[in-house]
């Protein structure tokens, strides 16, 4: 029984371990989008603010496309936003663990692969956040970013993602801005052309 008891107390800590790792909703949510890494979904414009009016209507398609431990990578597709009327392949949200939290980013191209003057903002989680929805407002670096490219007016943005049973949103809020992307998850679609060549 004494050599029993070892063996015990490193099964129950082990236990306590993993129930700790799931019990922390930021691994929750980064396992949930995980899970879905090779799939991509239709989707469409979900708020209604006249700053996106070329959006509305039209078809579009996230693709989560590359995954690892620690960083997902989903391609944004919009129809006929495209430089030839085509789809617009120009947005990746990438999503990454860090020390702390998680990091959302995004990596806005041109047609050619080249990196947009404008690319790589985004921010940290500063809240514990829940399985479904994490938020990340603006970091100090793409505040720097967006004053030297005159978008002043983007220095206070707060993004949301979600993922639950039903689908995927993507969200941006800041004073008088308000815009939503939702894609269902019940409408798989077959993955689209990788952006850039890649």
């Amino acid at each position: 029984m004494r050599a029993l008891l070892p063996l015990l107390a490193a099964t129950a800590l082990a236990g306590c371990a993993t129930t700790a790792t799931n019990a922390n909703p930021q691994n929750a949510f980064f396992d949930a989008l995980a899970a879905r890494c090779g799939k991509a979904y239709a989707g469409r414009l979900a708020s209604d603010q006249e700053a996106d009016a070329e959006m509305r209507g039209k078809a579009m398609v996230m693709h989560i496309r590359h995954c690892t431990a620690d960083r997902i990578e989903i391609p944004f597709h919009i129809d006929g936003l495209g430089p030839d009327g085509g789809w617009d392949r120009s947005r990746t949200w990438i999503i990454s663990r860090t020390a702390t939290g998680l990091r959302l980013k995004h990596d806005h191209r041109h047609a050619d692969g080249a990196p947009d003057a404008v690319t790589l903002y985004g921010g940290d989680t500063d809240a514990a956040g829940t399985a479904t929805r994490q938020t990340f407002p603006v970091d100090v670096e793409s505040i720097a970013m967006f004053m030297t490219t005159g978008r002043g007016v983007s220095t206070t943005n707060i993004w949301s993602v979600e993922t639950t049973d039903a689908g995927f949103t993507y969200g941006l809020d800041r004073q008088g801005r308000h815009f939503r992307v939702a894609f269902d998850y019940a409408k798989p679609v077959a993955p689209p052309p990788a952006p850039w060549g890649w």
